[in-house]
């Protein structure tokens, strides 16, 4: 799994899905959407404005 940039999860908490403040990899970008994994471990698109970017790189 690639992983293409970081993000900060800044929504809602809820804790089967996505905790607000944790830092998630993202996989691709799929139509402007970011594919991350979530706490499931399941891989899930969800809509930027969710998020903050932290790392383009990725590293």
């Amino acid at each position: 799994m690639v992983i293409i940039m970081k993000v900060k999860f800044i929504g809602e908490s809820d804790p089967v899905y996505m905790i607000n403040g944790k830092v998630y990899d993202v996989i691709s970008i799929e139509k402007g959407w970011y594919r991350i994994v979530d706490e499931e471990g399941e891989d899930y698109l969800y809509p930027p404005e969710l998020f903050e970017v932290i790392d383009e790189g990725g590293d």
